[in-house]
């Protein structure tokens, strides 16, 4: 579930259908119990009213506003990582994608993926970027 509806009536509506599967499905319970944290958290922010956009603390030279970036440049989401050594593979680490530790070549995972990644546990998070608190799981 990596896009959650804005408004506040699906977001309940989402949030009753996931607290009706957590009580009935014992083996999922966990994933389920993620699912409607990420839930609860986007209902707040919905429900929370929008502040006016942060100006900077000092003047930017040359005047104006901050430049913005194109999209390219603007990095979002997560990694994974493999690591080879002569002893075979190590555990896979889960990467912020904008993670200056990421080494090799990284592949791109959705948030829902870099959840139930964290849960395996031949995969960790990456102790500099944390993804795990980033998700709310807090496995440290």
């Amino acid at each position: 579930m990596s896009e959650l509806p804005p408004d506040p009536p699906r977001l309940r509506a989402i949030l009753a259908y996931l607290d009706r599967q957590i009580a009935e499905n014992n083996t999922v319970g966990r994933y389920l119990r993620l699912q409607h944290d990420a839930v609860r958290k986007a209902l707040n922010r919905a429900e929370r009213p929008a502040s006016p956009p942060r100006r900077p603390s000092r003047p930017v030279k040359g005047g104006g506003s901050l430049p913005a970036f194109p999209p390219a440049q603007v990095r979002a989401g997560y990694v994974v990582q493999r690591k080879r050594t002569p002893n075979g593979l190590e555990p896979a680490l889960v990467h912020l994608a904008d993670c200056s530790m990421i080494e090799g070549t990284p592949h791109p995972i959705r948030t829902d993926e870099a959840r139930a990644a964290l849960t395996d546990p031949a995969i960790e998070p990456c102790v500099f970027c944390r993804p795990d608190t980033e998700l709310g799981m807090d496995l440290a």
